[in-house]
């Protein structure tokens, strides 16, 4: 039977960054770059790393994620100074699913612009996928400005769905924004 599973590239390459999988000796810098900063997970589903071990459990998950093709992550790091400045993930559900991070001192840059651009075209090669979709806080205004900023469209609110612990004990509402292939092929003849 063939492969049925997305099974994207280890790494991207643009002008200023470079996203590739983890590996397990990324999780000090994962931990000192963004993962302890409140800020930056506030609208996020886990809460602040307490310890570099934290950030090891998560490059775990990441690397089990991987292999069990649930999902994907990339680290985002500037390829001027190799330095760690955020995170990506995509996951097959309904076309792709996006999460992502940056970390505090590289807001506003357009960073995070850059990086989803590798991801949604490599996501649209793929014959089967039509759509690419994330969904953000109704509070966190600057990521849905970057989503509209990158040809997403804000389909709706989805009501209670997604617990940000960090704000909440219950799930919260979120904009739903979306991408959908340019122009899709016919895939069905039509009846006649």
């Amino acid at each position: 039977m063939p492969e049925t599973r997305v099974i994207p590239p280890e790494s991207f390459t643009t002008t200023r960054l470079i996203l590739r999988k983890p590996r397990a000796e990324d999780a000090p810098l994962i931990f000192a770059a963004y993962a302890q900063d409140p800020e930056v997970v506030r609208y996020l589903t886990f809460l602040p790393h307490r310890s570099v071990q934290d950030a090891h459990e998560a490059v775990s998950r990441f690397l089990e994620h991987w292999r069990s093709g649930k999902s994907y992550c990339w680290l985002i790091f500037r390829r001027d100074r190799e330095e760690l400045i955020g995170a990506i993930s995509a996951r097959e559900d309904q076309g792709i699913n996006l999460g992502y991070l940056l970390a505090r001192p590289f807001w506003g840059h357009g960073f995070m612009s850059e990086a989803l651009g590798p991801i949604v075209e490599w996501a649209f090669a793929m014959p089967k996928v039509f759509r690419v979709w994330a969904v953000c806080d109704l509070e966190n205004g600057a990521s849905a400005r970057l989503l509209e900023r990158n040809g997403f469209h804000n389909e709706g609110i989805l009501r209670k769905w997604s617990l940000h612990p960090n704000i909440s004990d219950v799930p919260r509402d979120c904009y739903c924004f979306a991408k959908t292939r340019p122009n899709p092929e016919r895939i069905f003849d039509s009846p006649g």
